[in-house]
């Protein structure tokens, strides 16, 4: 028993480091290095199909970067991390861009994060923000590497995708200073 104990906290080390490797692109430059933290009341290892699935209240944070959700899934086969999933009502990602002074923010009921391709898809009532600017719809595909995001209405609803953009001034600063949001606080819907 304590050899199986001992195995399983080895195969969750493994699947910890891929993890550090791979998040460390979402990050601050300086995020690279920081550990990565993973807390949940459950963690199922399956070794042969390479997941791991963190359930209860599941929150994985690196440097500047928190992620949050009922469930989240790393997906890892051949010990190469492809994929991470968070399901959570809703489920929350931040992070703190290079050179920005407001924390990216995301929410939705479903994520998705591609690790080769750095991606980050929000499924079903999808908000994604920073600062006071807004964007949201049922899907918001979110390239990371090139800050390019795509939003879509939910098919058949009556739902349509809304932007929000605050004027700048002359620097390129908010007009309007934006207040504190804390990682609970819901986008505000027009």
């Amino acid at each position: 028993m304590r050899l199986n104990l001992t195995l399983r906290h080895a195969k969750l080390l493994l699947l910890t480091a891929c993890l550090q490797f791979s998040l460390s692109a979402l990050a601050l430059t300086a995020d690279q290095n920081q550990p990565i933290n993973i807390e949940a009341d459950t963690a199922d290892i399956d070794d042969k199909a390479g997941t791991t699935i963190y359930r209860g209240n599941v929150i994985v944070t690196q440097g500047s970067i928190r992620l949050t959700g009922g469930t989240v899934t790393i997906y890892s086969p051949g010990r190469t991390l492809e994929k991470v999933t968070a399901e959570g009502n809703p489920a929350r990602f931040q992070q703190r861009p290079d050179n920005k002074n407001e924390d990216m923010r995301a929410q939705s009921r479903t994520m998705e994060y591609l690790i080769d391709t750095e991606k980050l898809i929000l499924l079903g009532d999808a908000h994604l923000w920073q600062g006071e600017d807004k964007i949201s719809g049922n899907r918001i595909d979110y390239d990371i590497k090139a800050d390019i995001g795509k939003a879509t209405k939910g098919a058949g609803s009556g739902e349509r995708v809304k932007v929000i953009i605050q004027p700048r001034d002359k620097s390129g600063a908010p007009a309007v200073p934006a207040p504190a949001i804390t990682p609970d606080t819901k986008p505000v819907q027009p």
